[in-house]
């Protein structure tokens, strides 16, 4: 069992916010008026500032799942990953403590999701994604790097998105060490 905080987990999600908020524009362009990604973006950021892990939360978090899945349904891949990254933002406050390389989908979840998305808005050009999880590389701030140690690599598989979660997981872990105070 790994011992996580409750201010680590806000930090957490707090960065799955950061991560998926720029993807939201995908969403809403593709699906105007849905408005559930955004909330679940907005619990996320709810729980990051103070607010507690509530149903509510969690509620928004499945409601997002919903629309990424409608949104696939319709043909609609990049707002299905937009969606998707509102979820794992909104999942990231109930990362589990379990040393599972599984829960490093929780962790960078969110950017990995806006990475696919961004991409495939752009005519799947994977130069896109790649810039984006440069850019989560530089969001991330050390206690979600340090949590992200106490876990496995990311697992093998889960296609592109997979891909994105496996580089932004070596690139973080690339990072040199921060001694504690």
């Amino acid at each position: 069992m790994i011992e996580l905080s409750r201010p680590e987990l806000r930090e957490v999600a707090g960065y799955g916010v950061a991560c998926a908020r720029p993807a939201l524009a995908v969403f809403e362009r593709e699906r105007p008026g849905d408005r559930r990604p955004h909330a679940a973006i907005d619990a996320a950021q709810a729980f990051a500032e103070g607010a507690e892990r509530t149903k509510t939360l969690r509620d928004s978090a499945w409601a997002a799942h919903r629309a990424a899945q409608e949104a696939r349904d319709a043909g609609q891949a990049a707002a299905s990953d937009a969606a998707r990254a509102a979820l794992a933002a909104a999942g990231a406050a109930f990362l589990h403590p379990l040393a599972e390389a599984t829960q490093v989908k929780h962790i960078l979840g969110s950017a990995a999701h806006a990475a696919r998305a961004l991409e495939l808005s752009a005519g799947d050009d994977p130069a896109v994604g790649a810039d984006y999880i440069a850019q989560a590389r530089i969001l991330a701030p050390s206690v979600v790097v340090d949590v992200l140690r106490h876990y496995p690599g990311a697992p093998h598989g889960g296609g592109r998105v997979g891909e994105l979660i496996r580089l932004l997981d070596a690139s973080l872990r690339s990072y040199p060490a921060v001694p504690a105070p």
